[in-house]
């Protein structure tokens, strides 16, 4: 069975404890993260960029001038793309759709996949109970300094954890979620995932069946 050392909040490892194979112990399998990885991105895109049609555009609807007779091309309306201050023909439009369907059952197995990825790595760190001394942010600064971890963290916390997200939120290059929305996107997007032992045994309940 795979196994990760558990830290208490000095820093000091307590024991090693052992994690269920079904979630923490799956082989690699790119093509699988990346397809949620992109999905789970596109899902996050907003369409920004917008172009008026001509039904869109201000101006009247009246025939400029009569169909024939004047010499001049015929033309139906002022707001006709091409003429200046008309619609556009084939701008982008907020009416772009990027969402992806993402099958439940992928997406277990995709987080469970990362999950074992970061335990081989080391880059699983697990507290045996988050408890602060003073609900303050240099306090919890304190306890993340005292693990062995460097670069960006991703925090997650259980359902009676959801308190202390607060006290992390303004700490610098430490990103917070409550684990029952872990996803395969911040995981990727981070590189230490900071965990309680409660966590540990909501995950391995979680996506035991699915992975």
């Amino acid at each position: 069975m795979a196994k990760v050392k558990l830290y208490n909040i000095e820093g000091k490892e307590v024991k090693e404890i052992e994690l269920s194979d079904a979630v923490f112990g799956l082989p690699e399998n790119d093509d699988l993260v990346h397809q949620i990885f992109v999905s789970l991105g596109a899902n996050q895109r907003q369409v920004l960029a917008h172009t008026k049609n001509r039904g869109e555009r201000s101006g009247s609807g009246i025939k400029p001038w009569k169909q024939k007779g004047t010499g001049r091309a015929r033309v139906g309306s002022s707001r006709t793309p091409t003429w200046r201050g008309g619609g556009v023909a084939f701008g982008p439009t907020k009416d772009r759709n990027y969402k992806k369907k993402i099958n439940k059952k992928m997406n277990a197995k995709a987080i469970a996949t990362v999950l074992s990825g970061k335990l081989r790595d080391g880059e699983i760190i697990v507290v045996d109970k988050l408890i602060l001394k003073e609900n303050k942010t240099k306090v919890m600064a304190q306890v993340l300094k005292n693990l062995p971890a460097t670069g960006r963290m991703l925090m997650g916390f259980s359902p009676e954890e959801r308190g202390l997200r607060v006290y992390s939120r303004n700490l610098a290059h430490v990103n917070n979620i409550l684990v029952e929305k872990l996803n395969v996107l911040d995981m990727l997007n981070n590189k230490n995932l900071v965990i309680s032992y409660d966590s540990i045994k909501y995950l391995e309940e979680k996506y035991q069946v699915n992975a």
